[in-house]
């Protein structure tokens, strides 16, 4: 084992197939339970969970399957021992961890007791399939020391996740943020250690696949925000303008005043320069930035999708259903 703490792993999951597999080989010898909660898989799943020594739970099918609704499965099922661990350790059935991360994750969570969440670097194992990826793999190296928020690669002190009440199981996408959010607000502080954690595995080789995640970026943005209003307000600012109300002002210029789509054109000019600027900043090369800059001009668009749909669910009382890409 890593640390005399005991620690236990929560996995969740939905048709990972060999990822599933990498995923809890990497756990062996580094914790001392594991449990994979699976929502609904049509796979080999089950079996390839069970062949590796990993309790199963099977989520109700007639209840809208969410990851923090399986997160907080499996972490019920861990505290449900008799002699359960002080520290949990969840982990996407998409990643695989990275050997002697643990023992220092647990150290740092033992070494101050205002604590709660200690996270650190994941990676793409596959960055250069595709520019889909590459931008996963961008997007996961934050910044280190004390931060506000993490992704769901995360080992939480147990007695932290139950006292601010686990994840909200209806918030579908940025749930991750969600818990934090209320984490801190709770008195509990989260780190990011300069270390590598996990190695994930977006397999997101197409543009529809990029588009629907996109989509769920949008829709957290919303209902988070609508939990917590301080929470996303940059990111909404810039969804709203740029993917709507300025193609709005667009499209009103093309039919009546074209000068007022001159400028609507410039402002879109500046706001992708100065995006490329800084991925420039970031350490991307000028090409590679230039091609990221795109995409994350174009996500606001599947993002006011994402938001509006959030909104349509809301006002009809609808369930808040999870947004898949793959």
């Amino acid at each position: 084992m890593t640390s005399k703490v005991k620690i236990g792993a929560v996995v969740i999951g939905r048709n990972e197939g060999t990822r599933l597999v990498n995923c809890l080989m990497s756990l062996q010898d580094e914790v001392d339970l594991v449990v994979y909660v699976d929502s609904g898989s049509t796979d080999a799943s089950l079996e390839n969970a069970t062949r590796l020594g990993a309790e199963i739970v099977l989520l109700d099918e007639s209840v809208p399957f969410t990851a923090a609704r399986a997160r907080n499965a499996g972490f019920e099922r861990i505290m449900d021992r008799g002699d359960p661990p002080a520290m949990v350790q969840f982990l996407d059935g998409d990643c695989r961890l990275e050997p002697g991360y643990l023992s220092q994750a647990v150290a740092e969570l033992e070494g101050q007791d205002s604590l709660g969440v200690v996270t650190g670097w994941r990676a793409e194992i596959y960055p250069d399939a595709s520019v889909y990826n590459q931008m996963c793999d961008h997007e996961w190296h934050g910044p280190v020391g004390d931060i506000a928020a993490c992704g769901g690669d995360m080992m939480v002190k147990a007695a932290v996740f139950q006292q601010v009440g686990g994840f909200n199981p209806q918030v579908i996408a940025a749930e991750d943020d969600e818990f934090c959010t209320r984490l801190r607000k709770a008195g509990w502080s989260l780190c990011r250690l300069p270390l590598a954690m996990t190695h994930h595995d977006a397999n997101m080789m197409h543009f529809s696949q990029w588009w629907s995640r996109a989509v769920r970026t949008g829709h957290g943005f919303e209902q988070v925000n609508d939990l917590h209003p301080e929470y996303f307000q940059r990111e909404r600012k810039r969804m709203w303008i740029y993917g709507a109300v300025l193609p709005a002002l667009g499209l009103v210029g093309l039919l009546f005043f074209w000068p007022l789509l001159v400028l609507v054109l410039l402002l879109f000019a500046v706001s992708y320069m100065r995006t490329v600027l800084g991925l420039i900043r970031s350490g991307l090369p000028r090409l590679r930035a230039a091609h990221h800059g795109f995409y994350l001009f174009l996500s606001k668009f599947p993002n006011i999708v994402g938001a509006a749909t959030y909104h349509m669910r809301k006002r009809k009382g609808a369930d808040m259903v999870i947004i898949e890409y793959k």
